[in-house]
């Protein structure tokens, strides 16, 4: 295991390469949650988002969901999560009528399409428009890149990201963006792919935890590519979807703050109840930049559970892979 001075060596070098100002750490905030810039898309969003997948878990009724987000809207939260095939399309279909009322006007609506062609591509946009009762979602993101081959299917011709451009040409797409959990080298592909075609995403979304840092880490890979090319960070599974709590080593909190710590735009996290609501808020209004010090002794406490990515299964199996059971999402 690194000694601890190992890890304030990185704590360091982290905070350093970072960059902090006071835009970054959310010099700004609403209702007393910090905003952040987005990157370079001039957008500024709250240091922490609502996951759109817990919205309709099992045991969370619809009242229940709509109370969730616009209590968070009305909180000072802004960034909301989502994607196509969460829970059937359900988890949309509560956003959308969440966002009804005059909240659409509130919050920053970002979702997720899993088409790799042109043609599912378009058949997922027009659907989550329709379920979210919304003419524009202001971040439409390229879900599950998790294979190899997927920074090449969604950049050919005839792909899906000319019909993400197409529906940004016709006002129905902002940013652009993707994400992934698998594997830190398929995020770099993506971004190299995107480079290779003259193209720059406007935001990247990956796992940065407590955990991720020993273990194939997005943080050490991708996070500093995405610093140089100004794009927004997208940080998510803070808590690894509850089995790093189940390691017994950090709290939520510590997670939270951990994440925030880093140079994210905003800190996605499932709010399946009001009180889980209410401790992600208490987190982003509770935080301050933590020192070295803070931050190496959080790492030594997850160091040794961290090795072997048994509490990180969006990277060491098939658990979280949507699109492996379901291939013919991807088109």
């Amino acid at each position: 295991m690194s000694t601890r001075r190992g890890f304030l060596g990185f704590a360091a070098a982290t905070m350093i390469s970072a960059r902090i100002n006071k835009q970054a750490w959310g010099a700004e905030s609403k209702s007393g949650v910090p905003m952040r810039a987005l990157g370079h898309t001039g957008e500024k969003v709250s240091m922490v988002g609502i996951g759109g997948y817990h919205l309709a878990r099992p045991g969370v009724d619809l009242e229940e969901s709509i109370r969730i987000v616009r209590t968070g809207l009305d909180q000072g939260i802004n960034f909301l999560d989502n994607c196509w095939d969460y829970n059937g399309g359900e988890s949309e279909l509560r956003m959308g009528k969440a966002l009804r009322d005059g909240y659409r006007q509130k919050a920053f609506l970002m979702t997720k399409i899993d088409g790799r062609n042109q043609a599912t591509a378009v058949s997922q946009i027009n659907d989550s428009l329709k379920r979210l009762q919304t003419d524009r979602i202001d971040l439409l993101q390229f879900h599950e890149v998790i294979r190899d081959t997927d920074p090449d299917r969604i950049f050919a011709a005839g792909g899906a990201l000319e019909t993400v451009l197409e529906a940004k040409k016709a006002g129905k797409v902002r940013y652009i963006g993707f994400t992934g959990h698998k594997s830190p080298d398929i995020h770099l592909k993506m971004l190299a792919t995107a480079s290779a075609h003259q193209f720059t995403f406007d935001a990247v979304q990956m796992p940065l935890n407590v955990m991720d840092h020993h273990f194939n880490s997005f943080e050490a890979k991708v996070l500093p590519v995405l610093q140089k090319q100004n794009i927004g960070v997208l940080g998510m599974k803070p808590m690894g979807d509850h089995f790093i709590l189940q390691s017994k080593t950090v709290t939520a909190i510590e997670c939270l703050h951990y994440a925030m710590n880093l140079p994210t735009s905003v800190v996605i996290t499932g709010c399946d109840s009001l009180e889980i609501l209410q401790q992600a808020l208490n987190a982003a209004r509770s935080f301050q930049p933590m020192g070295n010090e803070e931050v190496a002794t959080i790492l030594a406490k997850t160091a040794k559970a961290a090795q072997s990515g048994e509490f990180e299964m969006y990277k060491t199996s098939h658990h979280f892979d949507g699109t492996y059971q379901n291939p013919q999402w991807l088109g």
